[in-house]
């Protein structure tokens, strides 16, 4: 079979290091009762693994051509292929069940955050997700308040789950081999999103005004959304800047952007 020309589109690199392959594995750590999701299988390097160490594997391929290719594996028999683009799977498809789901995969670069925040609006169903994405990406997500990377990303991913950066990974495990440094994380959803579905939106907005200029005060920066009074009002000193900020404060601006809007 001649071998796949990665394609640019779909931001791809596949992984080839089968050192690397067992340690991803082994973190996953997948047992013969799991119902795991993997996305991007690729060339199958993650895939065949999980499904000698698992109880049932579905994977999603946007690429018709590596999806045609996965299929002609002989070991592909006991995983179920579905051709499509995860940005806009419905993953309550394939259970209802609350935690019943594990996820693992090899996000693509170009569309990792919005994949991610696809994904977890079925937080529910997930008891955790495992995923490689750049390493710049895994620093900004678990960032700590006070530090040069938090920002909009570390607080809107702290809402709704705990996030662990597990080991780094060099671009020659991949081939063609990335110009960045890779990170595999684990997500563990709350068992109850700090945030509700409801207050997303201006969770959102009140992030992005707090963020927008970081080194601007609240009381400035928070103007489109929310006045220095309401600001007080929340338990919060509208001088301080957003990096100072913890996730709860930031759900209590929000709730008092949607208590004084009504």
């Amino acid at each position: 079979m001649t071998e796949h020309q990665a394609r640019k589109r779909f931001g791809q690199n596949f992984l080839h290091d089968p050192a690397i392959i067992a340690r991803l594995v082994d973190a996953i750590a997948p047992a013969d009762t799991d119902h795991i999701i993997e996305i991007g299988p690729g060339q199958g390097a993650m895939t065949q693994p999980l499904s000698q160490r698992c109880g049932r594997l579905e994977v999603i391929e946007l690429d018709r051509d590596l999806a045609d290719r996965l299929e002609q594996e002989a070991w592909m028999t006991n995983v179920a292929l579905h051709r499509g683009d995860a940005l806009h799977f419905d993953f309550s498809g394939l259970s209802t069940a609350p935690r019943s789901l594990r996820l693992a995969g090899n996000l693509p670069y170009n569309i990792s955050t919005p994949l991610l925040f696809h994904i977890l609006t079925y937080q529910h169903l997930f008891r955790d997700v495992h995923v490689m994405l750049q390493r710049e990406v895994v620093d900004r997500m678990t960032a700590a308040p006070g530090s040069r990377t938090y920002g909009r990303l570390s607080v809107a991913l702290a809402a709704r789950c705990e996030v662990e950066s597990l080991f780094v990974i060099k671009p020659g495990a991949f081939r063609p081999a990335p110009k960045v440094q890779s990170a595999f994380a684990r997500l563990i959803p709350h068992d109850k999103a700090l945030i509700a579905p409801a207050e997303a939106a201006v969770f959102d907005e009140v992030l992005r005004c707090a963020f927008s200029q970081r080194r601007k005060q609240l009381g400035n920066a928070l103007r489109p959304v929310l006045d220095s009074d309401a600001i007080r009002a929340a338990g919060i000193d509208p001088q301080q800047r957003a990096e100072q900020l913890h996730v709860e404060q930031f759900v209590a601006l929000t709730r008092e952007a949607i208590a004084r809007s009504g």
